[in-house]
This record gives C-alpha cells, structure tokens and sequence, in this order.
C-alpha cells in the first residue's frame, strides 16, 4: 500500500493528520469562484435578488460538509466569514 498525504472521500479532502485545511480552502475558492460569477452576471442587484442567489450558490458550498470539518478554529472562522464580507459587498444597497 502506498502512503497518501491528501485523500478524497465523497468530496471530502482527509489530510494525513486528519487537518480539513486542503478541504476548506477547496471549498472556500469555489465560493469566492461563484461570488464572481455572480458579480459579473448581475451587475445591479437588489437584496433580494442577491439572497435567493447568495442562499441557492454559494451558501451550499460553505456549508457543505459542514459536520465533518465543523470549523472551531478562529482562523477558519474567519475564512468563511470573509465569504459572507466579500458576497454582501455586492449588493448596493447593503454596501455601506
């Protein structure tokens, strides 16, 4: 059997000290990746629009997999927070 540092189970990352790190990153870059899409897609959106959008893309991509690395470290916290900071900048309304 070979030695594997990174494996890949049902979409989830397992490192080898059993650290999601490679995971969450994974998964926060698809988030920042459909925030993108979305700004350059809608370029005026309203906060309603911006909720259905934010809750049907992007939300289940942070939330996936949620109980298997549930985040309790302040630094993933923060990680995912900054999702939420970056999304809600798109909206005019909520900007300030």
């Amino acid at each position: 059997m070979q030695k594997v540092d990174i494996y890949k189970d049902l979409g989830v990352l397992f490192g080898s000290h059993l650290t999601f790190k490679d995971d969450l990153e994974d998964t926060i870059n698809k988030a920042y990746r459909i925030i993108g899409l979305i700004k350059r897609n809608f370029i005026n959106v309203d906060a309603i629009t911006f909720t259905l959008l934010y809750k049907a893309l992007v939300r289940p991509h942070i939330e996936y997999a949620n109980s298997v690395w549930h985040s309790y470290k302040k630094k993933d916290i923060e990680t995912i927070e900054k999702v939420q900071k970056r999304a809600t900048k798109l909206v005019i309304s909520v900007r300030k």
